[in-house]
């Protein structure tokens, strides 16, 4: 097993008076994919929205590299590596892709801000398209440019919240192709949340289950058949 990256320990968050996580440790490795999952409703959202500071946690630790980070918010979590591809995508329509592209420079230092090849390797759609808007593109388009959006950034934590919902099924494969990529590359934590359970199981190394806001399951993937994992869930 890698060593963590990313580490959190007894997170709680709350929206107003209600309590959404409870106590949750949680940990992702570079060079691994570590899959979040769980029926709805039981806090994978949320606890990817944690990760990435665009709701505060209301306690636990959180470490990055060995280091607290405590409680940044989401732009500077970003400069810092993590980068957020939410479900549902939230591209920007009326940009063109080249546009919504330059959108993931903001966290970066002036000499960096540019959309390097290997994002056009991963995605060469994208490349075709870059004057068409992104609302003109279809969904499985518009979801290879949110996550190629969020490479621009050149994350350490790339967290995936619902990456295949919606898409077709060639397009499932590409992005599955492009997140074994990456995971092979060895210098990012993806973390995955993921209701295609056979999808997550192909490319998960980690698992982490969870039911009412706290873990219910945290296994490797040789400790954890597919057969288990269904179960586990509840789907």
């Amino acid at each position: 097993m890698a060593d963590s990256f990313l580490s959190i320990r007894d997170l709680t968050l709350h929206y107003g008076g209600s309590q959404i996580l409870n106590g949750v440790d949680f940990d992702a490795a570079q060079g691994e994919v570590t899959c979040l999952m769980g029926t709805n409703g039981v806090g994978k959202t949320s606890l990817l929205k944690a990760l990435a500071g665009t709701h505060p946690r209301s306690g636990g630790d959180y470490d990055l590299d060995g280091q607290s980070i405590g409680k940044l918010k989401a732009f500077d979590l970003a400069r810092k590596g993590v980068a957020y591809v939410p479900q549902g995508r939230e591209i920007f329509p009326f940009l063109t892709v080249q546009e919504n592209l330059e959108t993931g420079f903001a966290c970066l230092p002036s000499g960096e801000r540019k959309v390097k090849d290997e994002i056009f390797d991963l995605f060469p759609i994208l490349k075709k398209f870059l004057q068409r808007r992104g609302g003109d593109l279809s969904g499985g388009q518009q979801q290879q440019l949110a996550i190629a959006r969020a490479l621009v950034s050149n994350p350490k934590v790339l967290l995936l919240d619902e990456p295949t919902e919606g898409i077709q099924p060639n397009v499932i494969q590409q992005i599955g192709g492009t997140i074994r990529i990456l995971k092979e590359r060895g210098n990012i934590a993806i973390v995955l949340v993921e209701q295609y359970l056979s999808f997550a199981y192909d490319l998960g190394d980690a698992f982490v289950v969870m039911e009412r806001g706290a873990v219910k399951l945290s296994a490797r993937k040789p400790e954890l058949s597919l057969e288990k994992l269904t179960a586990s869930t509840s789907l």
